[in-house]
C-alpha cells in the first residue's frame, strides 16, 4: 500500500513526486514508468539542452502563450510561476540562464543536468521508481469510507490512497479515464512545421527572417485570431520564420500550428498561407518606396536589395515577380514593381502536410478542463485522482511554456495531495 502512486516518469510526474516527498516526508511514493528510461522528453527538449521555462514572470502575460488553458492557468500561475521554477532549481544547485528570446536553459547547456537533479532528488527523498511498468488497468474501491486505488501493471498490482496521472499524450490512459466517466477532448497534433514545395524557397534552406504569416481560411468563416486574439478573417502570427529543406519552421510557423491545431486538422493539413516578408510595409507603401527608388537608383533590381531581407531570398522573390537579372530600376514598369511589392508583402504558398518539430511532439487534447479543480488539479469526477502535465487539454507554443505547465500542475497537485492526506490522517 502506497500513499501516492504517480503514473508517468516524465517532467510533471517527477516534479510532483519530489514535491509530495519534500512536503510530507512520511509519505510512501512510487513512480510507475512504462518505458525503460525516465524523463525522455526532458532529454531531447531544446536540442538536448532542456528549455526549462521562459523568462516571462507576469502570470497574465504568461498565460497568453497557451492556446488551450489560457483562462484556467491564470490562478495556478499566481501560485507557482516561472520565478518559482527558477528558485526551485537554484536551491537544488542548478543555475539557469536567459537567452535573447526569453527561453531559459541550465547554464551547463545539458538536459542531463535537469535529469540528474530530478533522479538524485527522488532517490534522496525515498521515492521508488519502477521502469518498464506499463499500466493495464485502474480501479477505485472504497475501504471504510476511504477511496483506495488499484493500479494493475505489467509488473505487479499497486494500491494507493491517492493517484496522480502524469502520462502525457497516452491514448491508453485517456481511454481508461473515458471509461471511468471523464470527457476526453480528441487529441490533434500541435507544434509542427509546414511542408511546402515552392521554387521561391526550395534551394535556400537555413535562411531565417522576421515575417508575418497568415493562414488563409478555406471556409471563409471569418475566424478571428492574432496569436490568440483578433485579426479579421485569418489565423495570424509573426516572428522569425525559418526556411527548411521541407518548407517552413521557426517561431512564426510554430505559433500558427499551436493556435491553429484544430483548424488545420480540419483542413487535413492542406491549406494556403500568406507571408509578408517585410512586416514594416504593406503592399501600397512598398510600391511607393519602389517608385521612389526607380527615380534615383541606376543598378539592377536584383543587386540592389531595397529592403532588409537575406540576399538569396530577395533574389528568388525578384525572379518570382518576372523580373530578370539584368533589369535596372529605371527600366522597370509600374506593373513589374507592383508584382514585386506583392511578392514581398502578400506572398502566397500552398502547404501540403506537416512535420513534427524536431523531437518535441505536443498534442492539443486530453482531459476536459471543465472536469478539473485548478486549485489542486484534482479530478471533479473521481475524488483522489490528480492530473498533471499534458494529460489534460493544455498545450503551449514553443519556448519553455509546456514545461512550465508541467512544473505548475505538478506543484499544485502535490500540494493538494499532501493537504488531503494530512486531513485524512487527522
Amino acid at each position: 500500500m502506497y500513499d501516492v502512486i504517480v503514473v508517468g516518469g516524465g517532467a510533471a510526474g517527477f516534479f510532483s513526486a519530489i514535491q509530495i516527498a519534500a512536503q510530507r516526508p512520511s509519505s510512501k511514493i512510487a513512480i510507475l514508468e512504462r518505458g525503460k528510461e525516465v524523463l525522455t522528453k526532458v532529454k531531447v527538449s531544446g536540442g538536448g539542452r532542456c528549455n526549462v521555462t521562459h523568462a516571462e514572470f507576469d502570470p497574465k502575460a504568461l498565460v497568453s502563450n497557451y492556446p488551450r488553458g489560457e483562462k484556467e492557468l491564470l490562478g495556478p500561475f499566481h501560485q507557482f510561476s516561472s520565478g518559482d521554477t527558477v528558485d526551485f532549481f537554484e536551491k537544488k544547485g542548478v543555475s539557469l540562464k536567459i537567452e535573447e528570446d526569453g527561453r531559459m536553459f541550465p547554464v551547463t547547456d545539458s538536459s542531463q543536468t535537469i535529469i540528474d537533479c530530478f533522479t538524485d532528488e527522488a532517490e534522496r527523498l525515498g521515492v521508488q521508481v519502477f521502469k518498464l511498468c506499463s499500466v493495464t488497468g485502474i480501479e477505485r474501491s472504497n475501504n471504510n469510507g476511504n477511496n483506495i486505488w488499484q493500479i494493475k501493471t505489467t509488473k505487479d498490482v499497486f494500491s494507493s490512497k491517492k493517484l496522480l496521472l502524469a502520462t502525457g499524450s497516452n491514448p491508453k490512459i485517456w481511454e481508461m479515464l473515458g471509461q471511468m466517466g471523464h470527457t476526453i477532448v480528441p487529441p490533434v497534433p500541435s507544434l509542427f512545421t509546414f511542408n511546402i514545395n515552392d521554387e521561391r524557397i526550395n534551394k535556400i534552406p537555413g535562411i531565417s527572417t522576421y515575417a508575418e504569416v497568415s493562414i488563409l481560411d478555406k471556409n471563409k468563416s471569418r475566424r478571428n485570431f492574432k496569436n490568440g486574439s483578433n485579426v479579421q478573417g485569418v489565423l495570424f502570427s509573426d516572428g522569425p520564420l525559418l526556411i527548411t529543406h521541407w518548407g517552413m519552421s521557426g517561431p512564426a510557423i510554430l505559433k500558427l500550428s499551436a493556435w491553429g491545431a484544430r483548424l488545420l486538422e480540419s483542413y487535413n493539413y492542406q491549406f494556403k498561407i500568406k507571408v509578408n516578408w517585410v512586416p514594416e510595409y504593406h503592399q501600397e507603401g512598398l510600391l511607393q518606396l519602389f517608385l521612389k527608388i526607380k527615380q534615383e537608383e541606376k543598378k539592377t533590381i536584383l543587386r540592389t536589395k531595397a529592403v532588409d531581407l537575406p540576399k538569396r531570398l530577395w533574389g528568388n522573390l525578384v525572379r518570382a515577380a518576372d523580373i530578370n537579372d539584368t533589369l535596372t530600376w529605371p527600366e522597370a514598369s509600374k506593373d513589374q514593381l507592383i508584382r514585386l511589392a506583392s511578392e514581398l508583402t502578400n506572398c502566397v504558398f500552398i502547404v501540403n502536410g506537416k512535420s513534427t518539430f524536431k523531437e518535441e511532439f505536443v498534442t492539443a487534447g486530453g482531459v476536459d478542463l471543465k472536469e478539473i479543480n485548478f486549485k489542486t488539479f484534482e479530478s471533479k469526477i473521481l475524488g483522489g485522482l490528480y492530473l498533471a502535465g499534458e494529460i489534460i487539454n493544455v498545450d503551449a507554443i514553443t519556448g519553455g511554456f509546456n514545461f512550465q505547465n508541467a512544473w505548475t500542475s505538478g506543484y499544485l497537485s502535490a500540494r493538494g495531495i499532501v493537504n488531503s492526506l494530512n486531513n485524512t490522517s487527522l
